[in-house]
């Protein structure tokens, strides 16, 4: 019982192709003949991502591989240039706070007049600077 079960196995474990092999056809003259082929296809993808490369170095933007990426960023471009944009209301605040305090120190001392203009200028311009350096900031955000 135990010799059948040897046998089986062993006839189990050869190759079944064995029988089909022939060693002639692999000789070196087989070898030296054979020459690789390469298609068009073969020939356009090693020279796409080199053109790819050019291209984007060109626009000098970076390329970006989808839609769903290039919608992100510019999202996230304009929720940038709305959050820096929120500092224009403080400008604007501060404007009228500067012509506020103009009007109650005339108010208070007309004799001042001249002079409470002139601070109130300088105090005006100061302000307008910050916006007009928010409101740059906020282009950056969206078109660098």
């Amino acid at each position: 019982m135990a010799s059948m079960a040897a046998q089986s196995t062993i006839k189990a474990a050869r190759p079944a192709m064995r029988a089909s092999f022939k060693p002639q056809q692999l000789t070196a003259r087989t070898f030296s003949t054979v020459k690789p082929t390469t298609s068009a296809f073969q020939t356009v993808k090693r020279q796409q991502p080199s053109s790819i490369l050019k291209q984007a170095k060109f626009n000098g933007k970076r390329a970006y591989s989808s839609e769903m990426a290039n919608a992100l960023v510019q999202v996230s471009q304009n929720l940038g240039m709305g959050s820096a944009a929120i500092g224009l209301g403080g400008a604007a605040v501060g404007i009228g706070i500067v012509f506020a305090a103009l009007l109650q120190g005339t108010a208070r001392n007309p004799a001042l007049r001249g002079q409470l203009f002139s601070y109130a200028i300088l105090g005006f311009a100061f302000v307008e600077a910050m916006g007009l350096f928010d409101l740059m900031i906020a282009m950056m955000c969206k078109y660098v």
